[in-house]
């Protein structure tokens, strides 16, 4: 089954956390599955990163058919996140009040933002209720959020690969990042393909925190015998060409700093308040081998979130595990799903 595409437009001013403005917006959206009679089987996704909102796209596992929310059974929700590149208002779209591109003058906006962009999605589309809102990395910060500011309305929230605040390691792993982009002499240009050379290099950046060294050791060692180059260097340009053919380095930045701003306490008394406030029934998953979101931030999502559950899937691959372990991931939300008791499960 292909999702179905839908925009979403909001023609009212929206005030974002910084206090800056935008003229409306626009969020691109799929839709998956049908409506039961009781509008009770809603699973929303939040994206990662450079995610997309076609979750057959990166997720398909788990909503084929055999998958835990299949489209027979569930409607399934992902909206591409305000600032992106797919179809939502991003740097990319036309201010209308200037009638040109936004480029670098594009607005920073924030998780708790996009969370609220996503809550009026939500109204507009009459759901009261969601039975899961789920997440990885980006995505799963914007889960908290959204379950903080509208505590009432999910059953089950499933955060993963993420944290309550970003951290100084992942906030300086995004500034190199944004470094090699600004060092384009391109980036400067208001134009859509400005900066794809820095865009290469930030993801090959992003790539060594994604993955570890333990992935690279095993994945990656040698040469390729008819070229004689390394395959971890070819490697690292695979993945840069390949994110500079879908994306574009000023939505890169900005998400980036999206994720660098991350706090759930802000406008709190603190992140443990915060968190506390959160009402649905909640499985925090972290990965062992995360070095970006290292499983110490997925503990004390765990400790906060009242009668959370932990699982840690076992991977070799890093912070990408999320994306890769579908097997370990689906038993982790099978088991949530049968029990109510509180545990901690390692999936070998």
């Amino acid at each position: 089954m292909e999702p179905t595409h839908h925009f979403f437009d909001y023609q009212e001013a929206f005030v974002l956390e910084s206090g800056r403005k935008l003229p409306g917006f626009r969020l691109a959206y799929t839709t998956l599955g049908r409506l039961n009679a009781s509008r009770s089987n809603v699973v929303w996704v939040c994206h990662a990163l450079t995610g997309s909102p076609d979750v057959t796209g990166w997720w398909a596992p788990l909503f084929d058919a055999q998958g835990i929310f299949p489209p027979h059974r569930y409607f399934i929700v992902c909206a591409n996140t305000l600032g992106g590149c797919y179809g939502s208002t991003g740097p990319l779209s036309v201010n209308p009040e200037s009638g040109e591109p936004y480029y670098h003058a594009f607005p920073d906006i924030s998780t708790r933002d996009v969370a609220r962009a996503f809550d009026l999605l939500r109204q507009h589309l009459g759901l009261e209720k969601i039975h899961t809102l789920i997440g990885g990395s980006l995505g799963g910060q914007q889960v908290l959020q959204w379950a903080i500011l509208q505590p009432q309305v999910f059953q089950h929230v499933v955060p993963i690969a993420c944290n309550a605040q970003h951290s100084a390691w992942g906030i300086a792993f995004n500034e190199a990042q944004r470094m090699a982009i600004e060092a384009d002499p391109t980036f400067k240009d208001r134009h859509p393909k400005a900066g794809l050379a820095g865009l290469k290099a930030a993801r090959a950046i992003a790539m060594l925190s994604y993955r570890n060294y333990a992935c690279y050791h095993n994945t990656q060692q040698g040469v390729w015998p008819d070229t004689g180059r390394f395959r971890a260097a070819t490697y690292q340009r695979h993945h840069g060409e390949k994110l500079a053919g879908r994306f574009n380095a000023f939505s890169y930045t900005l998400l980036s700093r999206m994720m660098d701003s991350h706090y759930v306490g802000r406008g709190h008394h603190s992140a443990e308040a915060a968190l506390g406030s959160i009402q649905a029934k909640t499985l925090v998953i972290g990965i062992d081998s995360d070095i970006l979101f290292p499983l110490s931030e997925q503990e004390y999502l765990a400790a906060h979130i009242p009668g959370a559950r932990l699982s840690v899937l076992s991977s070799l691959y890093g912070h990408d595990g999320f994306l890769a372990e579908f097997g370990q991931l689906q038993q982790a939300l099978s088991h949530f799903y049968s029990t109510k008791t509180q545990s901690v499960f390692l999936y070998e």
